[in-house]
C-alpha cells in the first residue's frame, strides 16, 4: 500500500501545522510521499508566502527595494526552523536568494517557486525524510505541458525505496532546464503527478475544510460535506467554481484509476470526500444534487437571424471570431433561429466592440446584443439523468423567490444543470437551490 499525500498552504502555516503533518504521517506508515505548498496564511490578515514573493518580484521590476517584504518571508521559514529546533540552516540560501533577487537574475517563476522549495527543506528535515526537488522530475514540453513519461520515469529514479520522500509543489522544469510553474494551487497537480508515476494506491489531498462541500460556505451556512463524488463530478465542479482542487489535477489521476481522498489537517480524523471514477450504489439515494456551485460577471453575446436552422456554418463563424481574439467559450445555449455564447467578461471587455462588429459582418443576423453582469450556476449530480423533471424543480424554486433565470445550458448526459442570472442575484439562487434540494 502507498499513499502520495499533498499539504496545502494553511497546513504548512507555522511549525504547529508541521507537527500535526507529522502526526498524521505517524498514523498511517503507507503515507510515505508527501508533497507540499508555501506556508499559507496562519490567521486572518497574514500574507501566503507566494505572494509576498510575487510582490517582491514587482517591486524589483519597477526599481523599489524589496528588502522589508524578503524580510518578512525569512522570517516566516527561519520561525519555523527555530520552532521545530531543526538541525538545517536556510540562511545561506536565503541570502543567495535575496543576491539573485537584487542582481535581477532570478526570473519571476523561479522566484515564486521557492516557497515550496523552502517549505519541502524545512519538512524533510523535520520529517528525515528525503528531499526530492520537483526540479529534478517534473519536465515540461516547451508549449508548457508536462512530459508526463519522461517525469514519471525521473521520480521513480529519484525515490528511495523503503523510505519517506518530501516533494515541493507548483514547478518543475523546461527542456532548457528553466524553472517553469503551473498556475496558482497547481501543487495539487505535482502530487496527481507523483501519484500516477508511483501507481498509487490513494492520492490523498489535505486542506483546511473536511472534504468537498455542496456549497461554498461563504454564501451558504454550514454546508454539508459530500462524502464521495466521481472525477466527473469534479470536474464539473472545479470548472464551475469549486475551489477545493486545482481543476487540472484530475487528469493523471484519473488515468491511473487512483482514487482521491480530500481530508482536513485540522480534523484527521474526518473522512472527507473519496473522489473515484465510479461507485457501486449510492449512500443516499435520495439526494441527486452533487454540489451547487458558480462563478460571477459573465457577459452573454446572442444573435438571431431568420433561417438560422438551415443555414450551414453560423455558429461556426461566430467561434472563428472569438477565436481570432483568443477567446474561449464557457457554455453555447441555443434555440432554433437563434444563438448565444457565454464567456468572462473580462476576456472579452478590451476588444467588445471589434468582436460584434466582425460577428456581424461574418453573420449578418438579424438581432445582435450583449448582456453583462451575468453569474453561471452549475448545479451538479451523477443521479440527475435518472430523476425526471429535475430541471423543472430548479427553475420553479427559482421561480418562487424571484430569480430570474436568463440563460439555460444542460449537457445529454444530464451531469450538470447551468443556468445564467444577474450577478445580483448570485448568492440567493444558491442559496435557493441548497435549501431547497439539500437541506
Amino acid at each position: 500500500m502507498l499513499k502520495v499525500v499533498k499539504f496545502g498552504g494553511s497546513s504548512m502555516a507555522d511549525a504547529g501545522q508541521y507537527r500535526k503533518i507529522r502526526s498524521i504521517l505517524q498514523a498511517d506508515p503507507t503515507r510515505s510521499v508527501v508533497v507540499v505548498s508555501a506556508a499559507g496564511k496562519r490567521f486572518s490578515g497574514d500574507h501566503k508566502l507566494t505572494d509576498l514573493l510575487y510582490l517582491c518580484h514587482a517591486h524589483v521590476q519597477y526599481g523599489v527595494d524589496c528588502s522589508r517584504i524578503f524580510k518578512m518571508i525569512t522570517s516566516r521559514y527561519l520561525d519555523i526552523q527555530s520552532d521545530l529546533d531543526l538541525d538545517l540552516d536556510l540562511g545561506p540560501e536565503l541570502e543567495a536568494l535575496k543576491l539573485s533577487i537584487d542582481a535581477k537574475k532570478v526570473t519571476q517563476e523561479e522566484l515564486v517557486s521557492r516557497g515550496e522549495y523552502f517549505s519541502a527543506k524545512l519538512m524533510a528535515a523535520y520529517l528525515g525524510f528525503q528531499f526530492i526537488d520537483a526540479a529534478d522530475w517534473v519536465k515540461f514540453n516547451m508549449d508548457g505541458t508536462v512530459n508526463q513519461d519522461a517525469s514519471y520515469e525521473a521520480l521513480r529514479n529519484r525515490i528511495t525505496p523503503g523510505y519517506g520522500c518530501v516533494i515541493p509543489g507548483f514547478y518543475g522544469v523546461m527542456p532548457d532546464g528553466a524553472i517553469h510553474t503551473f498556475s496558482r494551487g497547481g501543487s495539487d497537480i505535482t502530487g496527481s503527478l507523483a501519484a500516477a508515476a508511483l501507481d498509487a494506491d490513494v492520492y490523498e489531498n489535505w486542506t483546511d475544510v473536511s472534504g468537498i462541500l455542496m456549497a461554498d460556505p461563504r454564501i451558504v451556512e454550514d454546508p454539508q460535506a459530500i462524502p464521495e463524488v466521481t472525477y466527473d463530478e469534479l470536474r464539473e465542479l472545479s470548472y464551475s467554481g469549486a475551489q477545493v482542487l486545482h481543476e487540472d489535477c484530475i487528469f493523471p489521476v484519473r488515468e491511473k484509476n487512483i482514487p482521491v481522498n480530500i481530508r482536513n489537517t485540522n480534523d484527521p480524523e474526518a473522512p472527507g470526500t473519496m473522489i473515484r471514477g465510479q461507485f457501486q450504489g449510492e449512500k443516499d439515494p435520495d439526494r441527486f444534487i452533487t454540489g451547487i456551485t458558480g462563478k460571477k460577471d459573465f457577459s452573454i453575446i446572442s444573435l438571431s437571424k431568420r433561417g438560422m436552422s438551415n443555414q450551414v456554418g453560423v455558429l461556426r463563424k461566430v467561434l472563428t471570431v472569438l477565436e481570432r481574439h483568443n477567446i474561449s467559450v464557457d457554455y453555447v445555449p441555443n434555440g432554433i433561429d437563434n444563438v448565444s455564447v457565454v464567456l468572462p467578461t473580462a476576456s472579452v471587455e478590451k476588444d467588445l466592440y471589434t468582436i460584434m462588429a466582425q460577428i456581424k459582418q461574418e453573420v449578418q443576423p438579424d438581432t445582435l446584443d450583449v448582456h453583462h453582469q451575468i453569474a453561471v450556476v452549475a448545479a451538479v449530480g451523477r443521479q440527475m439523468a435518472f430523476r425526471p423533471g429535475i430541471s423543472g424543480k430548479i427553475f420553479a424554486a427559482l421561480g418562487e423567490s424571484g430569480i430570474n433565470i436568463r440563460m439555460i445550458n444542460q449537457g445529454p448526459d444530464e451531469l450538470n444543470i447551468i443556468f445564467g442570472v444577474d450577478n445580483k442575484d448570485f448568492a440567493d439562487a444558491i442559496r435557493v437551490l441548497y435549501n431547497s434540494f439539500v437541506k
